[in-house]
This record gives C-alpha cells, structure tokens and sequence, in this order.
C-alpha cells in the first residue's frame, strides 16, 4: 500500500506574470560592511571574504594614497587651534587693557568749584586714549602674528600637525608623494592663510571654503600656494 502523500509547504501569493513564488519564511538579514581604507599606508588590511558594498564611492585620495581630510573635519582642527590662539590673545590684551582704563580714568577732568565737568578736548582724547588704544592694537596683531609663525610653522614642522589636527588625527603633507615638509612649504601657507588673509577683506572666507568646490585634493587656497594637502592619519 503507497504511503499517504505529505502536503506542500505553503507558499507565498503567486507572482504577477506566472513563475513560481519563492518559498516563506524568514530570511537572514542583509549585513552591511562599512566600508575601510584597506592598503593604504597605516591602516590594516581587510578582513578575509570582505568585498567592498556594491555602489559604495572611493574615498578621495591624496597622491600617495592616503584618504584626505574633509571640511567637516578641517573646520574642527581649525577652532580648536582658533580657541588657542584666543587664549594667548586674552593673556596679551588684558595688561593692555587695564592699563588703558587706569590711565583714562587718571587723566579724567576735575570738577570745577560749582562742580560741574568740562568735557575733554578732542585732541587730547585722540592723543590719550584712541592713539594709545591703536598702538596697543597694532602690537598685539605683530605678536599673534609671531605666535601663529612659532605655532602653524616651526611647531607644525615636525610631524605636519597642529594641536587641532593631532586631536582631528589629520596630517599636512607635501602634494608630491615623498617630499618633505619644509619651513618655506609651512611659511607659503602661513603667508596666504594669516598675513594676506588678515589683510585682504573676506580672503579668509575664500581660502577656507575653497575645499569645497576643489578637485582632485581637496585643497584650500593656503594649500595650493604652498603645494599641500592634509591626509588622515591611521587611529
């Protein structure tokens, strides 16, 4: 006697235009491998099977392989070394400063006998107070830009990074793969960046916004002018 025949499994609906419908049931969720630096310089090697996902963009690259810095990531190295400088700003302004309202307030007229106050003399305002105020402002730009040399130069030279690029893991770097950065490559940066950019209305604006828009590298106008680009560097 023939065994009884076992009922099909149910399917799902029948697909538009004929076929056959795949079977029910649950299916394994779909794994999403983010995507890595695999072979460049200091990063690891990908795991083994690991196929980058399909339609996934190449990060962009600098000449000698390494991924390059974003915006986002520039903008926060770039506050962080700014917060810095305004410290040693406000360390240099504030002797300056008191030292202007103790002197305005020696110099204030005495009431007369009926004990009014007569108004100073524009002149001696401009010599006491407004001259004495631009001289205090001229010195303390000298300074700071004697700072940001010591600083984006000489401090930067010896690994290509300033406090905010080691805390954003970025790294300035020759654009020509193997050269080396020098104080006059840090010097044409500094020049364009801190010297035409305080002086030349809204140049600072340009030069930073420039990466937006530039290809291949990435580039802000500094970083053209001195023939850099800035790289991450491996965690």
């Amino acid at each position: 006697m023939p065994p009884p025949s076992t009922p099909p499994p149910p399917a799902g609906p029948p697909p538009a235009g004929g076929g056959f419908a795949p079977p029910s049931g649950p299916h394994p969720p779909a794994q999403h491998t983010p995507p890595t630096y695999a072979g460049l310089p200091g990063y690891p090697p990908p795991p083994p099977g690991y196929a980058p996902p399909a339609g996934s963009a190449p990060p962009a690259l600098a000449p000698d392989g390494r991924p390059l810095a974003g915006f986002g990531e520039r903008l926060v190295a770039w506050l962080i070394d700014t917060l810095i400088a305004s410290a040693v700003t406000m360390v240099l302004f504030a002797p300056v400063l008191v030292w202007l309202v103790v002197r305005m307030i020696d110099q204030m007229p005495a009431p007369g006998p009926d004990g009014t106050v007569t108004g100073p003399d524009p002149s001696a305002l401009f010599t006491d107070f407004f001259l004495p105020v631009l001289v205090a402002e001229l010195g303390i730009f000298a300074v700071l830009l004697v700072f940001y040399w010591l600083y984006h130069v000489e401090y930067a030279r010896r690994t290509g990074q300033t406090l905010g690029k080691k805390v954003m893991k970025l790294r300035i770097v020759p654009l020509e793969p193997g050269a080396t950065l020098t104080r006059g490559v840090l010097g044409k940066r500094y020049l364009v960046e801190f010297v035409a950019g305080s002086l030349v209305p809204f140049l600072s604006y340009v030069d930073g916004f420039w990466q937006l828009w530039d290809k291949p590298w990435q580039q802000c106008l500094h970083d053209k002018a001195a023939g850099t680009v800035v790289v991450k560097v491996a965690p």
